[in-house]
């Protein structure tokens, strides 16, 4: 075959897997050149970019990878007898062949999905198809009955609780949550104080998208499999900062999206045990994930390819595992003791500016690289304005995890998240810039927030 794609994340990231200790201040600063967008000025200044945790950047490598595969080898998958059509298939199923090792998975226990939001969807779909007999005897695992518990928390992306809203809507079942604090966090006592013996699925986020919070997965697992639950793991902002392997967490199912991770938009993967894909009946269906059809009936394909119905994203596919060499290729390991590094000095300094209050776990506790805060007095939206005329891309809004936002009674925070690209530099300019918001909006210690609504 003809190769589309490099096996190596080009010569900067490359450069770093020479030392495996934390990746330095410089080093981010080197890997930043590897982004062709973050060369840019925005009002006038250097662009520092903390909204990684709602879509990173793309390194050349992956810009090149999908521009070499649309320019040489563009081609329906699975279907052609020609040689073009045999270069995608086999570079289609090299991506899922690379994303399964990332996760020390096999092949064929990774799904292509729109993006994560997708891939929860196809679990809790599925699951419901079930209920209504649909799969047969092997699919009889997953029907829920009335009274039967979805288990999830209170700070979860609306990706993991709308689709299990739905679920139990459909089915009986009863959707109940695991509490937070007045910080937004959440423990293994506080799981356990709510997954029971009618528990039949657990879905939480392996990191708060709002909070950075790590979850106590080996404690859930534990408590989920004793009564025989499954769990399902949002993985979004975890996969793309830190090594996941899915052997070791034992959940079930794990979601996560190619544009949170250097990758493309458009794009997302469901990993799910294999022998729980063999019998999730599929809630798409059509071309591509069939063996036979008949005007009454049809068969469907061994998974994963029975949830690939379509037209597949080739190209995003081969950019994906091009994104997860660059990552492996620094070291994910070291990426998280950089992200980890960055959000302490983002909760102390935040911290130590009057008026600003930062959600999640307290400095000094581990969390992933992000931190949302609450400017007293003003709105998140004119904070996100504020910091934008100094370059400072962050991220205001409830984050699409409105009944966390509500339980920490605000309408909405700002968030700065980063990734492997963001420097000490990026995280000084926004706390110069939060230093200065309450003066610029003439706001006191009196002041309260301004009103507004929305997730931007």
């Amino acid at each position: 075959m003809t190769t589309t794609t490099s096996t190596t994340a080009g010569p900067r990231a490359a450069a770093t897997t020479a030392s495996r200790g934390p990746l330095s201040d410089d080093e981010a600063a080197r890997l930043r050149a590897d982004f062709p967008l973050l060369a840019q000025e925005v009002s006038g200044e250097p662009l520092a970019y903390l909204d990684s945790g709602a879509t990173a950047q793309r390194p050349r490598a992956v810009l090149d990878a999908e521009r070499a595969f649309l320019e040489t080898t563009n081609s329906a998958v699975h279907r052609g007898a020609h040689t073009l059509a045999a270069l995608a298939t086999e570079a289609f199923e090299e991506a899922r062949e690379t994303v399964a090792g990332l996760l020390g998975a096999s092949a064929d226990e990774v799904v292509w999905t729109a993006n994560a939001t997708d891939a929860l969807n196809l679990v809790a779909y599925g699951m419901a198809n079930a209920t209504h007999g649909r799969g047969g005897e092997p699919a009889r695992r997953f029907a829920l009955r009335p009274g039967d518990e979805i288990v999830v928390t209170e700070a979860e992306h609306h990706a993991n609780l709308v689709p299990w809203q739905e679920l139990a809507a459909v089915t009986g079942a009863v959707l109940r949550a695991v509490a937070v604090d007045d910080d937004g966090v959440w423990t293994a006592a506080d799981a356990a104080a709510v997954i029971g013996p009618r528990t039949r699925i657990v879905a939480v986020a392996h990191v708060s998208n709002v909070t950075g919070l790590v979850a106590p997965v080996d404690e859930v697992v534990a408590l989920a499999h004793a009564v025989g639950a499954l769990v399902v793991l949002d993985a979004c902002q975890s996969v793309p900062h830190r090594p996941v392997d899915v052997r070791a967490l034992d959940v079930d199912f794990l979601a996560f999206s190619g544009h949170k991770m250097l990758g493309p938009t458009g794009i997302g993967v469901l990993w799910g045990r294999a022998e729980l894909l063999g019998a999730l009946p599929p809630f798409r269906t059509g071309g591509s994930m069939i063996t036979t059809v008949t005007l009454d009936s049809a068969e469907y394909l061994p998974a994963p390819q029975r949830f690939e119905a379509g037209t597949q994203p080739v190209s995003q596919a081969v950019a994906l595992a091009e994104a997860v060499r660059y990552l492996r290729a620094v070291g994910l390991d070291r990426v998280q003791q950089h992200e980890e590094a960055l959000a302490e000095s983002l909760v102390t300094g935040l911290s130590a500016i009057p008026g600003v209050r930062v959600v999640g776990p307290p400095a000094g506790v581990a969390r992933s690289g992000l931190a949302s805060f609450v400017v007293d007095g003003v709105h998140a939206h004119d904070v996100g304005q504020y910091l934008d005329a100094q370059g400072v891309a962050v991220r205001v809004g409830h984050h699409c995890a409105q009944p966390l936002h509500r339980r920490l009674g605000v309408t909405a925070t700002t968030r700065a998240s980063t990734y492997l690209y963001t420097t000490t530099e990026d995280v000084a300019r926004l706390l110069t810039g939060v230093a200065g918001v309450r003066a610029y909006f003439g706001v006191d210690d009196g002041g309260t927030a301004s009103a507004g609504e929305g997730d931007r």
